[in-house]
């Protein structure tokens, strides 16, 4: 039987309770839990102790941070399935990928554990008796806003990657989705991290976000969420010359060229599109497909799709979960409606299952007009789009044609279409026969209205710091 844990702010090394606001499973709407919503006085405790924390964390050996992170690390992976509970209860998807999602927290741990004793600074050359030395010293108190949709990998990109540099951070999880987060806290807290280096919140967003970044002890903002929240973010911390770390929403393309394994292609499209009910902002979602190939390509995924088995998450054999809440609901029925009014075709999907809960199947739609609302505005559901093309070229402009550029993919076998997808595809993440957009190691973020800054790999983490040059008159005034 699975178990919803009972939630609580993490505060000057405190566990603390507070009223709030019910989680809701999305399969059904039950109340699984209540998530506390921190007080002014929790924010000012909370500002306080991270000065503490981060004194104390900064003193800290990056071996001896490393081997802390990596305890919190092994203590996720115990607590995996525990973990993976509470993710399915309060966000929807199966259990199994629940899992998975904990076990890619560890990875992001324990990479950025190893990263952080290699931040290296140089020495550059100068003139006997002259020492120009460059370090790379921790940026100060992060405060880091993470989204619903990942409830433990999203807020471990801003905890490892703020810990592994010697920051320390206060974490404003979601509220719809705040047990991952908790378990997150929890790890680090067991491990061993100082008191007030890391720390968890919950309450009203806009609140707490304006809150704290104005404060002149918070030196740095991470925030993954959507565009319109990332411009406020942004603006915000802009006014208070802080800079900011902005992974925003994408719209990814997908371009299928006519020299591939069309079935295959077609197969792990669909596949991948159904993870987490397709909430996720790199999801594959405008696929533009050479006309040679559409019609088998649009045929084969529409296929596979209506074979996706949605339900409860708890159960092994279901394949996608519900959405995480009524306006992802919405969100499809408005989307899909207006396509099909607009000429696209149905070819897998397309209706709310059921009247109860946020059970959404995975839906194909082929002709797909350039004007439909879901061509323009990112789904962020379980929504594919198939559009036909008759030239890279083509595709490409297409790809290109919004504001957003976070993640790409393309299938082909061709050298030359590599070259010019890699030159001309404006994203910061390009996948191609394949669709993984980041793993630990690689930096991970986006371009134009998709956001700037990085999370993952060397690039992730020096964002977390920043650049002191020190110049050396040896002898000077003896």
């Amino acid at each position: 039987m699975a178990t919803y844990p009972t939630l609580k702010l993490h505060v000057a090394g405190e566990w603390r309770s507070r009223p709030g606001a019910p989680v809701h499973n999305p399969l059904d709407d039950s109340v699984v839990g209540e998530v506390p919503h921190a007080t002014k006085a929790d924010l000012d405790d909370a500002l306080a102790a991270a000065v503490e924390g981060q004194r104390a964390w900064r003193r800290t050996s990056p071996v001896k941070r490393q081997a802390i992170m990596r305890a919190a690390a092994q203590l996720i992976r115990e607590r995996a399935d525990a973990i993976a509970d509470s993710i399915t209860l309060e966000q929807g998807k199966p259990h199994a990928q629940a899992k998975i999602e904990a076990i890619r927290a560890c990875d992001i741990i324990e990479w950025d554990a190893e990263e952080g004793r290699r931040a290296y600074g140089r020495v550059i050359p100068a003139e006997p008796g002259m020492r120009h030395i460059v370090l790379r010293e921790p940026i100060g108190i992060v405060a880091g806003f993470a989204p619903w949709n990942f409830p433990i990998s999203s807020p471990t990109r801003k905890v490892a990657g703020a810990l592994a540099a010697g920051c320390a951070i206060i974490l404003k999880a979601s509220e719809e989705t705040p047990a991952g987060a908790m378990h997150l806290v929890e790890a680090f807290v067991d491990a061993g991290v100082p008191k007030g280096a890391l720390q968890l919140l919950y309450g009203v967003p806009s609140e707490i976000s304006e809150y704290l970044i104005p404060q002149a002890t918070v030196r740095l903002v991470t925030f993954t969420g959507s565009v319109p929240v990332g411009k406020r973010l942004a603006a915000l911390a802009g006014q208070y010359m802080k800079p900011a770390i902005m992974e925003l929403g994408g719209h990814a393309p997908v371009i299928v060229c006519d020299d591939i394994d069309v079935d295959a292609a077609a197969a792990v499209s669909a596949t991948v599109k159904s993870r987490n009910a397709g909430q996720v902002c790199v999801a594959p979602t405008r696929f533009f497909v050479d006309d040679a190939v559409h019609d088998r390509f649009a045929a084969a995924m529409g296929e596979k799709a209506k074979a996706v088995k949605i339900g409860n998450g708890l159960d092994p054999a279901t394949m996608m979960g519900p959405v995480a809440n009524h306006r992802r609901v919405e969100a499809m029925e408005r989307l899909v409606a207006d396509a099909v009014s607009r000429g696209a075709r149905v070819l897998a999907g397309g209706e709310r299952v059921g009247n109860q809960g946020c059970l959404y199947p995975l839906t194909v739609l082929a002709d797909v007009p350039d004007d439909a609302l879901a061509m323009q505005e990112e789904p962020f559901g379980p929504l594919a789009l198939i559009s036909r093309t008759r030239s890279l070229d083509e595709a490409i402009t297409k790809a290109n044609s919004l504001p957003f550029g976070l993640a790409g993919y393309a299938f082909t076998n061709s050298a030359p279409r590599v070259e010019q997808l890699s030159d001309q595809l404006e994203v910061g993440n390009l996948s191609i026969n394949h669709l993984v957009a980041s793993i630990a190691e690689t930096p991970f973020g986006g371009v134009k209205d998709s956001g700037y800054g990085r999370e993952g790999g060397s690039e992730g983490l020096a964002c977390y710091t920043v650049t002191k040059n020190v110049s050396h008159l040896v002898g000077a005034g003896a």
